[in-house]
């Protein structure tokens, strides 16, 4: 996958500006990829796209193929006469550098529905054939998918475990039925499909037009409370009576002292085997048609996950149990071809991951913000990186580099510090004193010494997160591990992409070989 060595940015686009409560497709989106053009990247790494759940995760989706249609733009709605300039009167007055999640759902609700009765009332043609097509094409996951979500509103967003029996176990007279009696609201909802993807592949076309890639990421697990496990039940360990045996998560590790208790349900691979992992296919297949590149989520998963029996209050009982590993990874490239992936592979790993990963030529990822034990052979110490590497200063589970950095002067008692940080307070104050040592910065501007060590270095990519870029403190951190609440809500201001600092790191990448 990397052939040069590049550079990129970080920036899931939620986190965009504009005056509709969260970010979205429009034209704070083209001017970011303007930002990358005029900053010398070559990439833009954005989270998951799918339309989140609980908690508003990109990780936890309702669905493995669809698009999160909080996205959707409505500005390029008026564009395409789908909706008049007055409709956006009605938007309410939402936080700048915030996302209120619940504010925005209702409010973009509302807007798709009057797009979706103007859609019936036009006579554009050419409109109604590209979305007759559309849901042709992508029939074998959007029916079911629309179908759920109706079904689910019709239910008050009660998850599909709990909907009467004939439609939680699938009765085949009981789809018809509904499928029948909800027709308009899945036809509401294949259009709102329909304007997702449309709308990203008129931004994607002008980021590749522009020289820009986009890298994708997609989550090894997918939600309970999903169309894809309502849909194929078979192909995830469930019991009788529809429910996880045992879901998915990490033993301890840095981020947390009990592990992290993810509580999806996991895969019956032997099942999926069986079938030439066919669901699996499809769904690379529909994520490398969406982006260039992907980042494959907890990596070490398709070797072994961590497998929690169902009920467990914490991620620390469970049991390491084998993955697919390569067969798995053979049907793709059977299937696909070459796949452009990075693997994620941070935490604890195995030399059956390290073989898998090498195996098929996958960069793997290293993290600066790791780097700082005092060990001068740590892997995530750039001097220690291979050309196949992915470095990121942080990452969106990370603090911002200036917020861990900042965190020893926040002088709380050893433990659990106020930024999420956790560890002994004079711990962190050697992390930060070889940090500084190790970085030969005086840390005035900390953020810039973490980008250059990751330009300077050997690796062939090098990711920067849009909040280290621009210095931003522990208030613009995008998820701490093990929450719940307060995540993914960061988005900054039109003005923060200053023209002084897109120069500054056209200048750093540039001089590092990486433009």
């Amino acid at each position: 996958m990397i052939t040069s060595k590049t550079s990129g940015i970080l920036l899931h686009p939620t986190s965009l500006p504009g005056p509709f409560g969260i970010g979205d497709f429009g034209p704070a989106a083209y001017a970011f990829v303007d930002f990358l053009i005029a900053s010398g990247q070559r990439f833009w790494q954005a989270l998951p796209l799918g339309p989140t759940g609980y908690g508003n995760s990109p990780y936890s989706s309702y669905s493995a193929f669809a698009g999160n249609t909080l996205l959707i733009s409505p500005q390029q709605l008026v564009h395409d006469g789908l909706l008049e300039e007055a409709d956006l009167a009605t938007s309410p007055n939402f936080p700048e550098e915030r996302v209120d999640f619940e504010a925005v759902q209702l409010f973009k609700d509302d807007m798709l529905r009057r797009a979706f009765a103007s859609f019936k009332l036009q006579s554009d043609t050419s409109m109604r054939r590209e979305f007759i097509a559309f849901c042709k094409r992508n029939a074998v996951w959007l029916d079911d998918f629309v179908l759920y979500r109706a079904l689910k509103e019709k239910h008050s967003g009660a998850a599909w475990i709990d909907w009467d029996s004939t439609l939680a176990y699938r009765n085949p007279d009981a789809l018809v039925a509904q499928r029948a009696r909800l027709e308009d609201e899945t036809t509401a909802q294949c259009f709102f499909q329909f304007i997702f993807f449309r709308q990203w592949f008129a931004l994607k076309k002008y980021c590749n037009d522009s020289g820009i890639k986009i890298i994708g990421d997609l989550p090894i697990f997918v939600a309970y409370d999903s169309a894809d496990v309502w849909a194929a039940p078979d192909l995830f360990k469930l019991d009788g009576e529809l429910k996880p045996t045992v879901v998915a998560g990490v033993p301890p590790d840095y981020f947390s002292k009990t592990g992290q208790l993810w509580g999806n349900p996991l895969y019956d691979w032997e099942r999926m085997e069986s079938e030439s992992y066919a669901w699996w296919v499809r769904r690379m297949a529909t994520t490398l048609h969406l982006f260039d590149a992907v980042r494959l989520d907890h990596f070490r998963g398709f070797v072994a996950a961590w497998e929690i029996p169902a009920g467990e209050a914490t991620a620390e009982r469970g049991t390491w149990v084998e993955g697919p590993g390569a067969k798995l990874f053979c049907e793709f490239e059977r299937a696909i071809g070459e796949l452009p992936v990075i693997a994620e592979d941070l935490g604890v790993i195995t030399p059956e991951v390290d073989a898998l990963r090498d195996e098929f030529g996958f960069p793997g990822m290293r993290v600066l913000q790791f780097g700082f034990d005092g060990e001068l052979g740590n892997i995530h110490l750039p001097h220690n990186y291979p050309p196949n590497t992915v470095a990121y200063t942080g990452t969106h589970d990370n603090n911002t580099s200036v917020g861990w950095f900042e965190s020893v002067a926040l002088e709380e008692a050893p433990g659990e510090m106020a930024n999420g940080e956790s560890g002994n307070l004079d711990e962190v104050k050697n992390q930060h004193a070889f940090c500084l040592d190790y970085l030969s910065s005086d840390g005035t501007e900390i953020h810039w010494d973490f980008i250059e060590a990751v330009l300077s270095s050997a690796a062939g990519m090098a990711v920067v997160p849009l909040q280290d870029l621009l210095g931003l403190g522990t208030e613009a951190r995008m998820n701490l591990p093990s929450t719940t609440e307060g995540n993914w809500l960061w988005r900054f201001r039109q003005e923060d992409l200053s023209e002084a600092i897109a120069r500054r790191m056209k200048d750093l990448t540039i001089s590092h070989g990486r433009a």
